[in-house]
């Protein structure tokens, strides 16, 4: 799954790609529920290579949830 987090002040995203099965596509929903929430300062999350991130939740200016077969395929084909 491919996740995008937009930090305020910084004119580049956060894309990370995350394992995709449920429980943890579930755990990454809550953590990032909790940072906005202000339950959390930091949001840290862990890619699928695992490469660790921190996020301080006070700049999330945007989290997007997406999976690896989206619209966003590059290449030549029919």
């Amino acid at each position: 799954m491919d996740l995008r987090i937009g930090v305020t002040h910084s004119a580049r995203d956060i894309a990370l790609e995350i394992e995709s099965d449920d429980k943890s596509r579930a755990a990454v929903r809550s953590a990032v529920e909790a940072a906005l929430a202000g339950k959390v300062e930091v949001l840290w999350l862990k890619d699928k290579r695992g490469r660790e991130v921190a996020v301080p939740a006070d700049k999330i200016a945007f989290v997007e949830f997406g999976s690896p077969d989206g619209d966003r395929r590059l290449g030549f084909g029919t």
